[in-house]
């Protein structure tokens, strides 16, 4: 390390370790017991579906969430604005649901409030928090603990990527998995060397831009949001993200020549289609990059696998952090002092 290394930067290289700790080796992992304790509550509730309450970079957990529950589970998962319950005070019909709060610090009013009063309406409440011994993880009757350690950067990444290990471990030990299993047990291997990737290409292209496409399908949808909101945090550039599926659907038509896109692009049943898309904005003179071998107008930019699709993401947004925190300082701007932001937001 040198004094000038960002706190981002030394927050993004603990990412494999902050993971190994939360799954540890086994079932010993810190993280393991209690996530185990609500998968079992899980299954003995049966929920018919699941709602979600987060802002912001959680929200995008919850995001991932809801793919990965709904494709592994065939569970329906759908978000609630926290402040129905905390500017409107209404009651939701909420039994037989399970409710998942996600928030790394635990604090804000409306998060809480919200879960609050899912559970009074008759929801099992869990919360995803890296501080188990928050407000949100008061309110709730299971606290999935991500044991990321203290993160310093405003710009949220390991508490990310923990938070989404910990989502998927959640589904895949209510599931009984043991291929996804599998897959969260080598993450931490696997993460060492997704944070290694720089992506120069991508960092080249994005230098002087003020504008950018995320794009993604799926639980990579979710990762592209993500992205898209860390350009903005990062780099005061000015991203979108939008399903693969939808960018046709009117925003292309601001796609001109050399601008940038990046697709994110998982080994699953969507990585076909979303090449395609990606092809066919390159067709147009866009400068599109795709985590994909696949492409044959879009290009190809260096990925780590996982071994199973719905992991795949995480190793996707690993390798984004470390980029784009050197892009941030290409362009001139220290991504430890974001512009107008603060590292906890608290939203009635």
């Amino acid at each position: 390390m040198t004094a000038k290394t960002s706190q981002m930067r030394r927050e993004i290289i603990e990412i494999p370790a902050a993971v190994d700790r939360l799954l540890g080796a086994g079932s010993t992992g810190a993280g393991r017991k209690d996530i185990a304790r609500a998968a079992q509550a899980l299954r003995e509730k049966d929920p018919a579906f699941a709602v979600t309450v987060a802002r912001g970079s959680s929200d995008h957990i919850c995001a991932y969430f809801k793919y990965v529950s709904e494709l592994a589970l065939g569970l329906p998962v759908a978000s609630i604005g926290p402040s129905v319950a905390s500017i409107w005070g209404a009651r939701m019909k909420l039994a037989g649901s399970a409710c998942l709060s996600v928030s790394q610090s635990g604090q804000s009013p409306d998060i809480v409030t919200m879960s609050r009063a899912a559970r009074r309406d008759g929801a099992l409440t869990l919360a995803l928090t890296n501080d188990p011994n928050s407000p949100l993880a008061m309110t709730s009757e299971h606290v999935l603990d991500i044991h990321a350690g203290t993160e310093h950067s405003v710009a949220a990444t390991k508490t990310f990527v923990t938070s989404a290990v910990a989502a998927l471990l959640l589904v895949a030990e209510w599931k009984g998995d043991t291929d996804l299993l599998a897959a969260i047990n080598a993450l931490p291997e696997v993460l060492e060397r997704a944070v290694k990737l720089s992506l120069p290409e991508v960092q080249a292209a994005l230098t002087s831009t003020q504008s950018v496409y995320t794009l993604g399908r799926g639980p990579s949808w979710a990762i592209s949001n993500e992205a898209a909101l860390k350009f903005k945090e990062t780099c005061q550039i000015h991203a979108e993200s939008y399903s693969s599926a939808e960018v046709l659907h009117g925003p292309v038509s601001i796609v001109g020549i050399g601008f940038p896109v990046l697709c994110f692009a998982a080994g699953d049943a969507a990585e076909e289609s979303l090449v395609q898309i990606a092809d066919q904005i390159a067709a147009k003179g866009a400068q599109v990059f795709v985590t994909s071998n696949r492409a044959r107008q879009a290009r190809c930019i260096e990925h780590v696998r996982t071994g199973h699709p719905l992991a795949d993401p995480i190793a996707l947004i690993a390798s984004f952090y470390s980029m784009v925190e050197q892009l941030a300082n290409k362009r001139g701007i220290d991504p430890d002092q974001p512009r107008h932001l603060k590292k906890v937001t608290e939203t009635l």
